[in-house]
C-alpha cells in the first residue's frame, strides 16, 4: 500500500491511497509472456507481478508469502503437468484464475472451468479482448471470449442441430472420405451428400464456427472428440 500526502500549512494532510495488487504470470512461451507483462504494467499500473515465468512449483511458492488477485495462468507449460493442476491450485487458494490457452476447443474450456477457472481467452484474441478478461476477473466476474462462448452452446447442442444424416455425412467427409463414396456408404445420391454438408457448415457458421474446407471441418470435429 502507498499512500500520497501533500503539505497544507505546514501539515501533512493524506489525499491518496493506492492499494497494490498482485498477480501470476505463469507461461512458457517468452514472446507472448513478455509482451502481456509489457501490456500489464502500462495498462495495469496498481498490479504488481508476483511470479512471471514457467515454473509452476516456483509460481506456487511465490502465493506463500503474499495472496495474488489474480493468476494468469497457461493451461499447457511443457512439464506434463494436468492443467488441472495447475488451475485447481490457485482457485483453490481462492485466487481467481484466468486461463489464457492456444487451445479453444470444448473439452479444454469446460475443463478449467470445472476446477476453478474464472476466465478463458485464446491466445489468438486481441490484446484489448485479454485486458478486458484481466480486468473483469480482477472484479470479481467471470470472462469467456464471444467467439467461445458461441462455440460452447453450439457444442452443448450439437445433435440437436444437425440431423442424424447430416452428422454422419460430415464425419465420413471429414474423415478423408470423397463424395461419392460417402454416397455409397450412405446409401444416398451424391447431390444428397453435399447438400447434408452444406447445410452443416452453415449450422457451424451460424454458431460462430468459422468453416469452408475439408482441412477445417476435420480441425473442427476432432477437438470436438468426433473423429480421430
Amino acid at each position: 500500500m502507498m499512500t500520497n500526502t501533500w503539505m497544507n500549512r505546514g501539515q501533512k494532510i493524506p489525499t491518496l491511497t493506492v492499494m497494490t495488487s498482485y498477480a501470476i504470470l505463469l507461461e512458457d512461451h517468452p514472446l507472448f509472456r513478455e509482451g502481456l507483462k509489457a501490456y500489464i504494467g502500462a495498462h495495469f499500473p496498481d498490479l504488481e507481478l508476483l511470479y512471471e515465468g514457467d515454473s509452476f512449483l516456483d509460481a506456487r511458492s511465490a502465493t506463500i508469502e503474499k495472496k495474488p488477485s489474480i493468476a494468469i495462468v497457461d493451461l499447457h507449460l511443457g512439464d506434463g503437468r494436468k492443467p488441472a493442476e495447475i488451475v485447481g491450485h490457485f482457485s483453490s487458494l481462492d485466487i481467481p484464475v484466468l486461463v489464457i490457452s492456444a487451445l479453444n476447443n470444448f473439452e479444454s474450456v469446460k475443463s478449467a472451468f470445472s476446477v476453478g477457472a474464472s476466465g478463458f481467452v485464446t491466445k489468438d484474441s486481441t490484446i484489448e479482448e485479454i485486458g478486458r478478461a484481466i480486468r473483469t476477473v480482477l472484479s470479481g466476474g467471470q470472462w469467456i471470449s464471444p467467439t467461445l462462448s458461441r462455440a460452447l452452446t453450439y457444442k452443448e447442442s450439437l445433435t440437436s442441430q444437425l440431423s442424424t444424416q447430416e452428422l454422419k455425412a460430415v464425419i465420413l467427409y471429414a474423415s478423408g472420405l470423397k463424395l461419392d463414396v460417402v454416397a455409397r456408404r450412405m446409401d444416398v445420391a451424391p447431390s444428397t451428400v453435399k447438400q447434408y454438408i452444406d447445410r452443416s457448415k452453415a449450422k457451424f457458421r451460424a454458431a460462430g464456427l468459422p468453416v469452408s474446407t475439408k482441412t477445417e471441418l476435420y480441425r473442427l470435429l476432432r477437438n470436438e472428440g468426433l473423429i480421430e
